[in-house]
């Protein structure tokens, strides 16, 4: 005798209608948005003779938005995709930003090279300027004519690169 594997648990499936049905879970997916639950609920098909017969119908939904647990089962038994729990480090500083300067090039005034480097993800940024790796912004920062975001936090970035981290603390404040 094979060994068959379990039937997957009841859930309570809430169609489109508002209409509840009980389902089968077969698995959960955790998603940036929320969890993802493949459901199959019960439904009628068409035999390629003509006949009609039960079957599965078997889809992803949102939970809790489009199913409720039945009472008294048990669901750990059920393949579960979890994401990756993000570190205190990134919890505590939030998203990374995208990495990378762009050059805002200036018109006018004395002199050529005159700009501003921005974060790339800088409002005051201009959009089709080319993306600067960080030893490209370094070499452009060291022209005297261009300055270093401040809005952005470009100038924070880049300037303890530029002028040594050292720089504005008395006896190693």
């Amino acid at each position: 005798m094979a060994d068959t594997p379990p039937e997957p648990p009841p859930i309570t499936v809430v169609l489109p209608n508002a209409e509840a049905v009980t389902g089968r879970l077969h698995e959960r997916r955790q998603t940036p948005d929320g969890w993802l639950y493949r459901v199959a609920v019960p439904a009628w098909q068409n035999t390629p003779e003509g006949r009609v017969e039960p079957a599965w119908y078997v889809v992803w939904v949102k939970a809790p938005d489009h199913v409720r647990p039945v009472d008294g089962v048990s669901y750990d038994g059920v393949p579960t995709e979890r994401l990756d729990a993000p570190s205190t480090v990134r919890e505590i500083l939030g998203p990374r930003r995208p990495s990378g300067w762009v050059l805002q090039k200036l018109e006018g005034g004395r002199g050529a090279g005159r700009g501003i480097i921005h974060a790339i993800d800088c409002e005051e940024a201009p959009t089709r300027a080319p993306l600067l790796a960080l030893d490209q912004a370094l070499d452009a920062a060291e022209h005297p004519g261009v300055q270093l975001c401040s809005l952005c936090g470009a100038a924070a970035e880049l300037d303890p690169v530029l002028r040594g981290f050292g720089q504005g603390h008395a006896d190693g404040e």
